[in-house]
């Protein structure tokens, strides 16, 4: 088969494959499960809520309503289809970014080999970063808004257009600043462009969407106090060392910064190799985004979705012909994958998660507060709100730096059960050993607690009078 050929077969089997994929993999993320239990407390109520539920020591606070919406879709499609039902539709919306903006290059005429290499390395870049949570509407959102761009169309419908969108990805996910950035860059490449070549048109849109986008990240119900919130979680992110929030070269990302240098890596060699193709506007976009990736990785997505229409331009010279392989195979094979997918590979959940634990847990029947792992709160609070309350979760806004500052101190075992007891009349304990040794050990010798479960590195006490009463 000639290579024009496969590459048209490749590129429309392309999403089912990826969909498969993205299926393949474990639930990871422990956030995604407070926001479920938000979630389903937003469709229950018809809007945000507004006072905390969760925290025990924050009980009838003021609540962001940070992705909320995002929260209320993704619950309802679990409370229709179960964790099945909810991983095939993350998957669709996160390779959806991906697909969206491919699809733009393909009308526009870039090759499907270009578009099939563009999507490759793109999708190498980020798969590490991929789990079922709201961002997932973020990478959507944002390949639509490229797709946007890339499709040229008259200035006022692609307004008309990406008004809503922005409002509406700021709503299921509070990171359209990432588009206000974007389209700033974008723009003034672009007017660069136009005052240097003939027949290029100016920026209207790009450039009236600028300020439409910096309104938008206020057109939730937090309003003007999302930067403050924004702000306070970034720093308590970085305080903790999560992971995400961290640049490149910090060696917790050292790992999975080696798919995104070898992506650059080729990525500039095929734009030296088709330089005479760039468009300005999409390089520099993805230079910007690269940067930003570099000082803080969880913005890879971002760039890997940023990398599809340059790549699609450079990789190879535009054959702007009608693919011979019939689109509808593509809605075929990807409908076949949603549809079977989750009998073939149904959900697993990560072994970090302390899943057979908390189910350990829930039939001793306390209630009150659980003391744990703070990335252990968000499962803790799916399984058992509202009889269970945390002590701490991965909300990291939520707690203040004091909060936080104890939490260290307990890890570090500068302060210990009696500390704890004073602040929390806590109803069991569930931790990973290896993140709170001192206080694993010191319940191990605690006369008014007993061991419930001790596997996997994890050990669950209840107060030893219920071990005794229970069956």
């Amino acid at each position: 088969m000639p290579w024009p050929a496969l590459a048209e077969w490749a590129l429309v089997l392309a999403p089912a494959i990826l969909l498969a994929l993205l299926l393949s993999r474990k639930v990871w993320d422990v956030d995604i499960f407070w926001q479920l239990k938000l979630g389903e407390m937003i469709l229950a109520r018809h809007g945000p809520i507004a006072r905390e539920p969760f925290a025990a020591s924050h009980i009838g606070d003021s609540l962001p309503a940070l992705a909320w919406l995002g929260q209320a879709v993704m619950a309802k499609v679990r409370l229709l289809g179960g964790w099945d039902a909810l991983r095939v539709f993350d998957a669709l919306c996160w390779a959806g970014g991906f697909w969206a903006v491919a699809l733009a290059c393909r009308c526009k005429g870039a090759a499907p080999g270009a578009v099939l290499v563009a999507l490759c390395l793109s999708v190498v870049a980020a798969l590490a970063t991929a789990s079922i949570r709201p961002q997932s509407f973020s990478v959507l959102c944002f390949g639509l808004l490229l797709a946007l761009l890339r499709l040229e169309l008259r200035p006022w419908l692609t307004v008309a257009l990406g008004t809503p969108l922005l409002v509406l990805w700021q709503n299921l996910h509070p990171s359209v600043s990432v588009a206000a950035g974007a389209l700033g860059v974008y723009a003034a490449a672009g007017w660069v462009t136009w005052r240097l070549e003939d027949g290029k048109r100016p920026p209207v849109a790009e450039t009236v969407l600028i300020p439409l986008a910096v309104l938008a990240m206020f057109a939730t119900p937090d309003g003007g106090s999302i930067l403050a919130l924004s702000a306070r979680n970034a720093q308590a992110s970085l305080d903790i060392g999560v992971s995400e929030w961290l640049p490149m070269w910090r060696p917790a990302n050292w790992l999975d910064s080696l798919p995104i240098l070898y992506t650059a890596a080729l990525t500039l060699w095929f734009v030296l190799r088709g330089r005479q193709r760039v468009d300005l506007r999409e390089l520099a976009v993805a230079v910007a985004l690269f940067v930003m990736t570099l000082v803080t990785i969880r913005f890879v997505l971002f760039w890997a979705v940023a990398l599809v229409p340059l790549l699609s331009r450079v990789v190879s010279s535009p054959r702007p012909a009608a693919m011979r392989v019939p689109r509808w195979s593509a809605v075929l094979a990807l409908a076949l994958v949603a549809l079977f997918g989750p009998q073939l590979l149904p959900t697993r959940f990560d072994k970090s998660l302390p899943m057979a634990a908390i189910e350990r847990l829930r039939r001793e029947n306390v209630r009150g507060v659980i003391y744990a792992d703070f990335p252990y709160g968000g499962p803790i609070i799916d399984a058992g709100y509202p009889q269970w309350r945390v002590a701490f979760d991965g909300r990291y806004y939520r707690y203040t730096p004091e909060e936080w500052h104890f939490n260290g101190k307990v890890e570090a075992g500068k302060v210990g059960l009696e500390a704890i007891e004073r602040r929390w009349s806590v109803a069991a304990f569930l931790l990973k050993v290896s993140h709170n040794t001192p206080l694993a050990r010191e319940l191990s010798r605690a006369p008014g607690w007993r061991r419930i479960w001790n596997r996997d590195g994890i050990v669950v006490y209840v107060p030893a009078e219920r071990l005794r009463s229970s069956p």
